[in-house]
């Protein structure tokens, strides 16, 4: 009897005990906040940047995802991954990220979905076309895989699925799960900086006009303040940009002075960045409106000198790809869609984060690029190259469209991964370094000839920038009205622009993120399917039957000794 209660006495202290260390733990961890990723790629690790972005944040974002609703098993994964993220969000940010996941055709009829549809249209998310089969046959399923993200009486729209041409499903919503923390990061802060920083198109040289390029501005003056600024080569135009993170230089037809180049080059060695969008070579598809053959012509900028001293040289060429875009051609009484070699569809040249996992661009009458080794070292990376069957033809260069109609010569397509676009970064030499600086008031401005650490990128093609006007409205950069099919080039300008002026935020890099696509083996799978159906059904039921007349010997054996 005192046994008996002398163990009661323990087991209720042992208890105590356990309780009282438990809410101790409880009221440790309150102080402390940490979460644990086992994962191999650490797909559920949030970058430093993005956490001290939702540190930062002193009133709730909320998120209206259009993930919801009867869309394809293999879109399950995006939806999933987008929730985890948030969660994620929503733990490092003193839980001010809240989110509601929206089915945009639920119990709406007809006439109401199209209604809908369209409003999401012009908040800026793009809707995808999905193949459905089943019993019924074959349909097509609109869905909208983006969000609006609301702050502070502030909206903006993001895609989350990210459409990339000729790739295999999953491999696609792979990349989306890739990007969704940059995505959602970047969206954030956008919405919580309140001074933007200025970017300017310069003018003056026969640039895109304000139509032209209308679609890329608005896409830009989401994230910076606008200026359209003439250079003439008076100090003024210095003072005009100066204080401007980026400058963009998009399709110029007509002479630099070297006044005007001398105010570009001081900007660049106060640590201006540019983006050039070059076209070397004079070729349109007008020119071929009234004759079916023209010569592409080369153009005198006065520009080679001075991106040669800073590491590159656009070559007096014509890139021609066997992957490319398509035009109409007159045959047999009725127009038909077929290859322009003089249209590529370069891919990305490396891994870096303005083009990893993008889309593929649409480019006319592109020029390729050879990189130059300078005196001061420069680093130089490929962002947009030519597939592995190109060509190149030196200016003049003839382009005729009965090409299109013939078939072409394989042979000729040998040049490999041409360059199309290259990124510079360094410590750039003035060109203006050693020589007579030119006679203007331009002797105001306090020369620079070793540069403060700057960047550019350098295009082959000013067309990239270029929407297709029709009616005197711009239709949206990058698509093509004759596939009907929109393409990369308005998120690679835009990926451009913001690595240029990201010197802060660091959320560029979040764009390297890589999830490794572990995808079955199909074929195997055919193959094997009844080995693993066995394994997983046969083996299981036998161990536990294994398992019970084990058990059953043993109870038998024991309680027959007795």
């Amino acid at each position: 009897m005192v046994k008996s209660r002398r163990n009661k006495r323990r087991d209720i202290m042992n208890m105590t005990l356990v309780i009282a260390i438990i809410l101790l733990l409880n009221f440790i961890s309150s102080f402390i906040f940490t979460r644990f990723d086992l994962t191999t790629e650490k797909k559920y690790s949030l970058n430093e940047k993005t956490k001290e972005l939702l540190q930062s944040l002193d009133d709730v974002v909320f998120f209206k995802v259009y993930l919801e609703g009867e869309f394809p098993p293999e879109f399950d994964k995006l939806r999933n991954a987008t929730k985890e993220m948030l969660d994620e969000f929503r733990a490092y940010s003193n839980n001010n990220i809240e989110y509601e996941f929206i089915n945009p055709s639920e119990e709406v009829g007809k006439k109401e979905q199209n209604t809908v549809y369209k409003q999401l249209y012009e908040k800026g998310l793009q809707p995808t076309f999905l193949e459905i089969n089943d019993k019924a046959g074959n349909s097509q399923q609109v869905i909208f895989p983006g969000a609006l993200v609301t702050y502070a009486n502030s909206e903006i729209p993001i895609q989350l699925f990210q459409d990339q041409m000729g790739l295999p499903t999953e491999v696609i919503l792979n990349n989306s799960v890739e990007a969704l923390e940059y995505e959602l990061a970047n969206a954030i802060y956008k919405l919580k900086t309140p001074l933007r920083q200025r970017i300017a198109f310069i003018e003056g040289h026969g640039e895109l006009d304000s139509i032209q390029s209308a679609d890329f501005q608005n896409v830009l003056s989401e994230y910076y303040d606008i200026n359209r600024v003439a250079i003439t080569g008076k100090f003024n135009d210095l003072e005009k940009i100066k204080d401007c993170k980026a400058i963009i230089i998009s399709k110029p037809d007509s002479f630099f002075n070297e006044q005007s180049k001398f105010i570009i080059d001081q900007y660049i060695m106060n640590g201006g960045n540019v983006l050039w969008l070059i076209d070397n070579i004079s070729a349109s598809m007008d020119s071929l409106q009234q004759m079916p053959m023209t010569f592409g012509l080369g153009k005198k900028l006065n520009l080679d000198d001075m991106l040669f001293k800073y590491g590159v040289r656009i070559n007096y060429n014509l890139v021609q790809d066997l992957k490319c875009g398509m035009i109409p051609l007159p045959i047999n009484n009725q127009y038909k869609l077929m290859p322009w070699y003089f249209f590529p569809l370069p891919s990305q040249g490396s891994n870096h984060p303005i083009v990893k996992n993008m889309n593929v661009v649409r480019t006319e009458f592109c020029s390729s690029i050879d990189t130059i080794v300078t005196t001061i070292p420069i680093k130089k990376t490929i962002l947009l190259s030519s597939s592995k069957y190109a060509s190149t033809q030196i200016a003049p260069v003839r382009i005729d469209l009965r090409m299109a109609s013939a078939p072409p010569n394989q042979k000729l397509f040998k040049n490999t991964n041409l360059p199309l676009a290259v990124l510079l970064e360094g410590d750039f030499e003035s060109v203006f370094k050693n020589r007579i600086k030119p006679k203007t008031d331009s002797s105001r401005i306090d020369f620079i000839e070793n540069g403060k650490t700057a960047s550019m990128i350098v295009v082959g093609d000013g067309d990239v920038a270029k929407s297709f006007v029709k009616g005197g409205k711009a239709m949206p950069l990058g698509y093509d009205i004759w596939k009907q099919q929109t393409f990369g080039n308005k998120n690679f300008l835009l990926n451009c622009v913001n690595y240029l002026c990201d010197s802060k935020s660091g959320l560029m890099q979040l764009r390297t993120r890589e999830v490794i696509l572990r995808i079955l083996d199909k074929k195997k799978v055919a193959e094997e399917k009844t080995k693993w159906q066995i394994i997983n059904t046969a083996i299981p039921i036998a161990i536990v039957i294994a398992f019970g007349v084990v058990r059953s010997v043993n109870r038998k054996r024991k309680y027959t000794s007795r």
